[in-house]
């Protein structure tokens, strides 16, 4: 691809503005980007008009910055708004951003330079996701190159990261390296010296000066790490390597004893291990250490305690050691969250209330800590010490029940069907997140389970298909609503019982 674009603006009265569409995130810096090149192009004698659609969020508030720019002695009339197939350079800070003005048509194969940083922060939508939910970058690139005349995708956002900076003087960096510009890369490097953090907005715009030149990079492969991973090879070399960082997982979530748990129920699948089972091993050490350690109220607190996670948010503020960052928590605790917690009796109790429709006081309205703040952050570690109660908890018991009812499933699966086991080794991934979603996967699990796991291990897997558990898998995490997964286990029970484990005596 070339790296620099053919689009000038010359000195007649007819020529057209050069337009430029910049698509950011909220608080990403976008509207100071279009500052400095309104500014860059004032100072080149040009006449310039701009508009912008803010956001208010960094990923549900996408935000629109729109310039036109045109020699002083023309008497252009200027737009307010971009139109579809007239925009001459589209900037894109995420590229997800960039697929958004793609497909609104903005991009056009005979007249537009995109550049876009292919850097992701996902979306709400790819969040809320049963299963995989991340949009295809694959498709997104090919689309960027195919309807754009000239295209850069480059990771901004690292280059950003890199010299201390925001991505914002890396894209003007990037715009002002590609030559589509009307004046001098001078000129817009001049514009920086006025921002209070000139030094680090220059690294950066230099960084993607030097960056731009470069041809494409290499597609990025957009492996799903929760699509199919049992269909990577399994070594078995990895799996002690597993195992260990499971441990290390586990003593941190609990204690050593609750590790030695995870390590005697990997010994009872290794006791049937043969090479054919290397697979379902691998599948069934990752997901019984992701569900033992399952995400409660004390885990949640634990986490937003740690003091990296504190040196993180600092260093994405770019805040310096002299520089105050206040954390504000926004929590909201369901009346299950806190049943989870509680005792057994109690917190059966407690469903069954809430089951009936009834009410508790100071629950289902939403808190807001400080937890770098000292009462905040002692109010927090206070929760996160609950942990030490786990094991007589309400989820506690419900959760390892059902551990247990899935390892006995799997035990008897893996020398009946390899296959079938493979697939059921992954069921617990329906089984994650907290609040609604994880009541949305819980209830899929046990329809799953009940309707076809259960039965087929009473006739010992004899005509257990791994291809209908696939398919259900897969429908269940298609949608939240369980339409797709009704659907596909139909046939092996009229009316699927759904159910969260804590309304039920049994627990599972």
């Amino acid at each position: 691809m070339s790296s620099t674009s053919d689009r000038t603006v010359a000195t007649t009265e007819s020529i057209e503005p050069l337009r430029i569409l910049i698509t950011a995130l909220g608080g990403e810096g976008g509207g100071t980007l279009m500052n400095w090149i309104v500014s860059a192009a004032r100072a080149s004698g040009l006449q310039v008009q701009a508009t912008s659609v803010p956001g208010v969020a960094q990923r549900t508030g996408s935000t629109s910055y729109y310039i036109e720019l045109s020699e002083a002695d023309t008497s252009t009339v200027f737009n307010l708004v971009p139109l579809p197939g007239r925009v001459d350079i589209v900037l894109s800070s995420e590229l997800v951003e960039a697929a958004r003005v793609l497909e609104a048509g903005y991009v056009s194969p005979d007249r537009t330079l995109l550049i876009a940083s292919h850097n992701r922060v996902y979306a709400t939508a790819e969040k809320i996701k049963p299963g995989d939910g991340r949009y295809n970058t694959e498709s997104i690139e090919s689309a960027a190159q195919a309807l754009s005349r000239h295209c850069h995708l480059i990771d901004l956002q690292q280059l950003a990261q890199d010299n201390g900076t925001f991505i914002s003087a890396t894209l003007y960096g990037a715009l002002a390296g590609s030559g589509a510009l009307p004046w001098d890369i001078s000129v817009s490097r001049a514009m920086l010296e006025t921002s209070s953090a000139a030094a680090a907005s220059v690294r950066g715009f230099d960084a993607a000066v030097s960056a731009i030149g470069h041809t494409m990079p290499a597609k990025s492969k957009n492996a799903s790490a929760d699509t199919h991973p049992a269909a990577d090879a399994a070594t078995p070399d990895s799996l002690p390597l597993l195992i260990e960082l499971a441990t290390q997982r586990l003593t941190d979530y609990q204690d050593a004893k609750y590790a030695t748990l995870y390590r005697e129920r990997m010994g009872r699948l290794q006791s049937v291990d043969t090479e054919a089972h290397q697979p379902v091993l691998q599948e069934a050490a990752r997901r019984l250490a992701n569900w033992m350690s399952y995400e409660d109220i004390a885990r949640v607190a634990d986490l937003k305690t740690q003091p990296q996670r504190f040196a993180d948010v600092r260093a994405q503020c770019g805040a310096s050691d002299a520089q105050l960052v206040r954390i504000t928590e926004y929590l909201k605790p369901r009346a299950e969250e806190i049943a989870d917690m509680l005792p057994v009796s109690i917190g059966r109790r407690m469903v069954k209330r809430v089951s009936a429709g009834k009410s508790f006081p100071l629950l289902g309205s939403g808190r807001r800590i400080p937890s770098n703040a000292a009462w905040g952050y002692w109010l927090l570690r206070t929760t996160a010490a609950l942990k030490r109660w786990r094991r007589r908890s309400l989820r506690y018991q419900y959760e390892q029940q059902a551990i247990e009812k899935w390892l006995s499933a799997l035990t008897t699966a893996m020398p009946a069907r390899p296959q079938y086991a493979l697939v059921l080794a992954e069921l617990p991934r329906l089984r994650k997140g907290y609040s609604d979603t994880l009541q949305r996967g819980l209830q899929s699990y046990n329809t799953i389970f009940e309707s076809m796991v259960s039965p087929a291990q009473a006739s010992h897997f004899e005509d257990a298909s791994a291809v209908d558990l696939r398919k259900a898998i897969d429908a269940a995490l298609a949608d939240d609503n369980h339409k797709a997964l009704n659907e596909s286990v139909i046939k092996f029970v009229p009316k699927p019982a759904i159910s969260w484990p804590g309304n039920t005596a049994s627990t599972d």
